[in-house]
């Protein structure tokens, strides 16, 4: 894939210097101010020109040696994914890496093998973006190589970490959304999607539950929820339709696994003339792009895709760098954002 570099002009532009300065700073050459240099690489690492923590790292022993980027389907759309590759990759290219991305195909995966066009001579180190197999992970584990998961199958977080892993922030942000949900006067509620899909969806179920308990030990009522096999018909509305018409009664609120399934069943309410929020609020979490402009706008929680992607490159840059040193599960930031979803009244 084709990632656009920042120049160090580009750079030297937006801290108002000339590209000698910048250049000197950039390669510690020549005698620059503190101050000065402070700034611009502070100013580098907003504008993503690069990430000060990647400077220290060894080029590779091959010009042309590579990270594998392995998952089940290429994201596309609204999934993180979309942002956070384009990222990663100018990371590592900045670092002298270049990003290799293998579908896996059903095949593959049921044999437990990699793709045949793969290098292991030419690997550095392998991503695996929500690869939930875990068997298969298990596989990849014994190669030997740097390996980094962006989140896990369910149940990771109560195993010991086998390898290294990056993921959102489920906890907190899971659990002030259904706060604020409780505080719209929501009293009943129901969760959409499958808890055991993912480490993110179950961390999410196992927040909202929880934060349901302490909120007046509120029970969750399975009948209000939604949380079939992974595989079901999510992304058809009629189906969520049929399912929201299936329950005795519609909870006040429903929280959804992710901002896809919260569209959706924003879709299937509307078809059926439920008023939202007024008498369903909707709250998702990722942050898509569509959250905004869907009507009402949907409460969420934004991942900052861009400073994960940093992260990850770090993480894995470093897993190179010392291959013995202990594996890290590393929780980036969510943040909830209050939309009008769940506003029955203003806050």
């Amino acid at each position: 894939m084709t990632i656009r570099r920042m120049t160090i002009q580009e750079l030297a532009n937006a801290c108002g210097l000339s590209r000698n300065t910048v250049s000197k700073i950039l390669n510690n050459r020549g005698s620059v101010p503190e101050p000065t240099k402070q700034a611009v690489l502070k100013k580098a690492q907003e504008l993503g020109f690069f990430q000060p923590a990647l400077e220290s790292f060894v080029k590779p022993a091959h010009e042309h040696q590579s990270i594998a980027l392995l998952a089940t389907s290429i994201p596309a759309d609204s999934h993180f994914g979309v942002s956070f590759i384009p990222a990663f990759a100018g990371c590592l290219s900045r670092a002298g890496y270049t990003l290799v991305m293998y579908e896996l195909t059903d095949e593959e995966l049921r044999e437990k093998k990699l793709p045949e066009n793969i290098s292991l001579e030419q690997t550095a180190g392998i991503i695996a973006i929500e690869l939930f197999d875990r068997e298969y992970m298990k596989m990849l584990n014994g190669l030997g190589l740097p390996l980094l998961q962006v989140d896990d199958c369910s149940g990771a977080y109560t195993r010991v970490l086998e390898t290294d892993r990056i993921i959102m922030e489920n906890f907190a942000s899971s659990a002030i959304i259904t706060n604020h949900m409780y505080s719209q006067g929501a009293r009943s509620f129901g969760f959409v999607g499958d808890p055991y899909h993912c480490c993110s969806f179950q961390e999410r179920w196992v927040a909202f539950e929880y934060t349901l308990w302490q909120l007046g030990k509120l029970r969750l009522d399975p009948s209000m929820c939604i949380c079939d096999p992974d595989d079901s018909a999510y992304g058809d509305v009629a189906w969520i339709r049929s399912r929201l018409e299936a329950m005795p009664e519609l909870p006040d609120a429903l929280y959804c696994a992710n901002d896809y399934l919260a569209i959706r069943v924003m879709s299937a309410l509307k078809q059926m003339g439920v008023a939202i929020p007024q008498r369903v609020m909707v709250a998702g979490f990722d942050g898509i792009p569509q959250s905004v402009v869907v009507e009402p706008a949907l409460t969420t929680a934004e991942i900052s895709v861009a400073k994960m992607s940093r992260v990850a490159a770090t993480m894995l840059l470093s897993r190179i760098q010392n291959p013995d040193g202990e594996f890290c599960c590393t929780y980036v930031k969510t943040t909830p954002v209050f939309r009008g979803s769940t506003m029955r009244h203003p806050e």
